[in-house]
């Protein structure tokens, strides 16, 4: 079949194979590029692997580093007339290039927040890699059914105690509007926290722990992010943000289970503002996006996911080094976002943007872009006009 985007909102309903595999091909040549990161991560398990930050980790410490890598992932395949999802082909394309670069990569679909995956999981990592020495937590979930209650948890994006009313952009029709958003209810924030949090990355780790199925001086990572002022009704001070704040509060707890394994240490990085699937559904955050894309550019500092984790796990964590933490704990590979200089120049813009200067006071053209990719479209030496395999089965 010839596959085209189909943009629904924040969400594009259907994928390209040959793109998403040349996208993946970029994210492998772009760490090939950078020499490799010694000593790195030998075996790895990637929870949250097939998009975005996780599957940019799962690359770094394949192609970086030379790791055996075990992906967990919750991905569809293709139906009859409907493509894959992105995460599905990206998978594909990443375990073909690993295989064939003769290095172990094996799969799992499925439920990361069920103790039957989690079985799974340990089993195979028993069989065949016997011990990790990197657990990286990367899900992006908007459920999740508790695998010890049953209730079905849902998230939101709300701010918390009062309503937020400020400017967003519809990206799909350039047009810049007002936004108010009325606060959550405690349930609602319960659930966010339940979704997003940091309880299941405790189960992984605890599952891992007592299984004894982690290196000596094994390390564990999630991804967060804090942002500016301008978003943080919407981001640090909502739903999200307490969500992450749990999820901090688990880092610590996994930090010392594993300084007993052997002076292990597990933490939270704090990366950069990019444009991922879970990210454009976030109201006003797409806009900011797009402003910061504009400046980081012009000042040569803009990264995307493979950018941010090739500089994570070669500067920060491993080859000899160490993190860098904030007064929190915290690494943080959105310094180059957070300079004062780009921050100032956000604010300045802010204000003046409409729907009529949108293309001139921002990068809305480079946010569309970047949108589009991670659906496989708008890659260099890919034929649209083509037909095209959407069935592939997972390897």
């Amino acid at each position: 079949m010839i596959i085209k985007p189909k943009v629904r909102g924040f969400v594009c309903v259907t994928a390209h194979p040959e793109g998403c595999a040349a996208h993946v091909q970029e994210w492998i040549d772009h760490i090939k590029s950078k020499g490799a990161i010694a000593p790195g991560p030998k075996k790895v398990l990637v929870i949250g692997s097939s998009t975005g930050y996780g599957l940019a980790s799962r690359i770094a410490a394949t192609f970086g580093s030379g790791a055996a890598t075990l992906g967990i992932f919750f991905e569809r395949p293709s139906e009859e007339g409907r493509p894959a999802t992105p995460g599905w082909y990206n998978t594909i394309a990443f375990t073909r290039a690993a295989r064939a670069a003769g290095l172990y990569a094996k799969n799992l679909n499925g439920d990361a927040f069920s103790a039957d995956m989690k079985r799974q999981a340990l089993d195979l990592i028993r069989a065949d890699l016997g011990k990790v020495d990197l657990v990286v937590y990367s899900l992006a979930s908007p459920r999740r059914t508790h695998p010890q209650t049953g209730v079905v948890h849902k998230s939101c994006l709300k701010p918390v105690g009062v309503s937020y009313t400020n400017k967003t952009v519809d990206t799909d029709k350039g047009i810049v509007s007002t936004v108010t958003i009325d606060p959550a209810t405690g349930q609602e924030i319960a659930d966010t926290v339940a979704v997003m949090g940091g309880e299941d990355w405790e189960m992984w780790m605890n599952a891992l722990a007592e299984a004894r199925l982690l290196a000596p001086g094994a390390q564990s990572v999630a991804y967060s992010y804090l942002g500016p002022d301008v978003t943080w009704p919407i981001y640090k001070n909502g739903t999200i943000g307490l969500a992450k704040n749990d999820l901090e509060r688990a880092g610590r707890n996994i930090d010392s289970l594993l300084k007993l394994n052997g002076g292990g240490r597990a933490f939270i990085s704090v990366n950069k503002a990019l444009v991922t699937q879970a990210s454009s559904a976030i109201p006003v955050v797409p806009l900011y996006i797009s402003i910061l894309y504009k400046l980081m550019k012009a000042a040569g500092t803009h990264e995307g996911c493979i950018e941010q984790i090739q500089r994570l796990f070669a500067t920060q964590m491993y080859a000899g080094h160490t993190p860098q933490f904030d007064e929190a704990g915290r690494a943080r590979v959105d310094d180059w976002e957070m300079r004062p200089a780009i921050q100032a120049a956000v604010r300045e813009i802010w204000p003046r943007v409409t729907t009529e200067n949108l293309a001139v006071e921002t990068d809305i053209a480079g946010y569309r872009s970047e949108f589009l990719k991670l659906f496989g479209f708008g890659l260099a030496g890919v034929n649209y006009d083509a037909e095209t395999e959407p069935h592939l089965p997972m390897l």
